[in-house]
């Protein structure tokens, strides 16, 4: 059987602001996952539109395609084709388990939620002649997982091709979440076995891991064991996590002396109200200065993510955002546009007060603002979106944001992430052109490798407080 297997490009990826280096990052690890459940005789490949060309000539036997919001229509028009052309079609993903009638008018199958137990079955339905149109995954769980077909990933065209998955899901149930959709009807947060996560770890090249997991720190148990297996390995690793993990007395360091030297931190917001209102409990009372300066301290740089627009947002929310990462020093930030996301929570509170704009998925990009805003235009939040990543990303607020650093070698390293990651363009793309992203690796492994332990000055950092007069009151994230 001949086998398929394509990432359609976001329409982001696509656009004039298009950064070519944001997306060759990570390979397709969910389609490489699939992959391994295939019989040896299979014939298969993997095309990631990102970074190579989707050749349409062939006539594979069985397409799947993984679909995300804003790579929808692109899925879907691949889909029709290929169905015209006599292929079985496959769709799954975020974007066909919200909206499985609309994926099912361009696929001869669907799979709503993860994979792993409802993609062995399709299978074996195919092979027997009798595939059902839908599948939907009820039993969670990574025992047996088949290793992942990394022989199918051409490792030279990203940056970090060594990226992990070790879990599934959130133990958070935060509103505007879209995986909460996506784990409907199951466990929602689930984890391999410590030994078959170290397997995978093992048989990873060099010494650079990124895992993607939505929190690795989600289940401390398992954590800890993992973080324990790792000591000794000569790891250098990034991952994400949140405020409440990293507060957590001894994990953190369990974290760092197995290898962590960078973390995506969800703050989200300064404004306290906020939290409580995107049920973001597990935020709430956390003092982030505390968080940034224990990263710090155990040589740990930081990506703060932040989502702008929600209700306890006015114009002045972005100046003080940026203000505020910069002034405690945080490596770099990834900003958000609120964005309603379909089977979310928040969508459905969206749609029935009728704040929504329209429907056009290309547009549910995080950058572009798809509902009313309560305290501010359209206009102002969008604006105000661009001006915190032009403000936060200045060379004057890079360099401020080394300042804070206490020794010469925090202020370089500071400098160097930060600068790397978003002056640099033109270098980035004469790499990704010649596909040698993996040969900027080295460069990535000896800044991380900088961090040591010191001690800063102790400065509060606690939540903001929200402006709240009359007149002026008014989140699938990039990781660096």
């Amino acid at each position: 059987m001949q086998v398929k297997m394509i990432l359609p490009a976001l329409t982001e990826a696509t656009s004039p602001f298009f950064r070519p280096i944001k997306y060759s990052l990570f390979p397709p690890l969910g389609l490489a996952t699939l992959a391994g459940y295939l019989d040896p005789g299979d014939e298969v490949t993997i095309t990631d539109e990102h970074v190579q060309r989707v050749d349409t000539s062939d006539e594979p036997d069985l397409v799947v395609i993984q679909v995300y919001i804003t790579s929808a229509r692109r899925a879907y028009e691949l889909a029709d084709h290929y169905r015209a052309k006599g292929a079985h079609v496959c769709l799954g993903g975020l974007h066909v388990t919200s909206l499985p009638e609309e994926a099912a008018q361009h696929a001869d199958t669907i799979f709503c939620g993860p994979g792993e137990d409802t993609w062995p079955r399709f299978l074996a339905d195919l092979r027997a002649g009798q595939p059902a149109p839908r599948y939907d995954s009820t039993e969670r769980t990574l025992a047996g997982l088949p290793p992942i077909r990394r022989d199918l990933i051409e490792r030279h065209r990203y940056l970090v091709p060594n990226s992990i998955v070790v879990s599934r899901g959130c133990p958070h149930v935060c509103d505007f979440c879209y995986k909460e959709a996506f784990f409907e009807g199951g466990k929602s947060f689930y984890t391999q076995t410590v030994d078959a996560a170290l397997a995978e770890i093992d048989r990873l090249p060099g010494r650079h891991l990124y895992f993607l997991d939505d929190h690795l720190f989600g289940n401390a148990r398992f954590a800890t064991a993992l973080f324990d297996g790792m000591r000794g390995m000569g790891r250098l690793w990034q991952a994400a996590g949140t405020v409440q993990a990293v507060l957590r007395p001894g994990l953190l360091e369990k974290a760092v002396e197995s290898g962590l030297r960078s973390l995506f931190v969800g703050f989200e917001t300064v404004n306290a109200g906020n939290l409580a209102e995107q049920r973001k409990w597990q935020n709430i009372d956390r003092d982030y200065g505390a968080v940034i300066r224990r990263l710090h301290d155990h040589g740990v740089m930081v990506n703060g993510s932040f989502v702008f627009g929600m209700d306890h947002d006015d114009p002045s929310v972005f100046d003080r955002t940026v203000e505020w990462a910069i002034g405690h020093g945080v490596e770099t930030a990834t900003f958000h546009i609120l964005t309603p996301y379909p089977g979310t929570r928040l969508y459905d509170r969206m749609a029935k007060a009728g704040r929504l704009l329209h429907s056009d998925w290309d547009r549910y990009d995080t950058r572009t603002v798809v509902f009313k805003p309560a305290r501010m235009t359209a206009r102002q939040l969008e604006d105000g979106y661009w001006r915190a990543y032009r403000d936060f990303y200045r060379w004057g607020s890079i360099l401020r944001g080394a300042a804070t650093k206490p020794t010469l070698a925090g202020k370089a390293r500071h400098a160097a992430y930060a600068g790397g990651w978003k002056k640099f363009e033109p270098a980035w793309d004469l790499i990704i052109r010649a596909r040698q992203a993996t040969r900027a690796l080295p460069v990535l492994e000896t800044v991380l490798a900088g961090g040591l332990r010191s001690r800063r000055p102790d400065t509060s950092g606690r939540l903001l407080p929200s402006v709240a007069t009359a007149d002026t009151e008014r989140r699938q994230p990039e990781r660096a």
